[in-house]
């Protein structure tokens, strides 16, 4: 398999997951307007690598959730008791990135708007 083919699988997932996943959708806005806001702010590279990082693990948690229900959704009717539990973690999880995203995004963009606006 070429990568070129390998590259647009990997694509065609990012496109079905924002087309059919409202919750992708949200963090992709978010995730634009921390950009943004960091890119107006001038962060420094540190703190870029840690809003690229806070993002890439919120998209990746959200793709993997996304994963985990389709694949618990194949097998219904003949779920196991732990499919709704196996879903109600992975969405912790995608919560538990999500929090710590507004956490790493607030100790950087909040003292720079302090500054910026004092």
């Amino acid at each position: 398999m070429r990568y070129t083919t390998t590259f647009r699988h990997a694509v065609d997932g990012l496109r079905h997951c924002f087309r059919h996943e409202r919750n992708f959708r949200i963090h992709t806005v978010f995730a634009a307007l921390a950009l943004i806001l960091a890119w107006v702010l001038r962060i420094s590279s540190t703190q870029w690598l840690f809003i690229i990082t806070a993002i890439a693990s919120v998209f990746a948690l959200e793709l993997v959730n996304t994963v985990f229900e389709r694949v618990v959704d194949m097998f219904q009717p003949r779920v196991h008791h732990y499919a709704g539990i196996i879903k109600d973690l992975m969405a912790a999880a995608v919560l538990v990135a999500a929090l710590s995203a507004i956490v790493v995004g607030s100790l950087i963009f909040i003292p720079l708007l302090i500054t910026r606006l004092s």
